[in-house]
């Protein structure tokens, strides 16, 4: 369950609401002044979102490296015609199932 509390609420109740992060698996979105800044979350999930971040930070210095020295144009051109491949077979296979 993701549950909203406030700053001065976590500052006076971090005990209580860590204690629900770890052992009912809760979430604890922060918000200032009505605003969400932060998240408090169970450490198995971070690891998973920080694993995550570290993969994509890969893919994406990969894709750079394998279109250096091609235009911006024909890039986003290539990647239109992959998505536009990759959705067609996805339309197929779920028209198939």
């Amino acid at each position: 369950m993701i549950r909203e509390a406030t700053a001065m609420t976590v500052r006076q109740n971090l005990g209580e609401l860590l204690n629900e992060v770890q052992y009912r698996q809760d979430a604890i979105l922060v918000t200032k002044g009505g605003k969400p800044v932060a998240a408090i979350v169970d450490i198995a999930l971070f690891e998973r979102i920080r694993n995550m971040r570290a993969e994509f930070d890969r893919l994406s210095s990969e894709i750079a490296q394998a279109y250096q020295g091609t235009s911006e144009a024909e890039g986003l051109a290539e990647i239109d015609a992959i998505v536009k491949r990759g959705r067609r077979k996805a339309a197929s296979l779920a028209a198939k199932a």
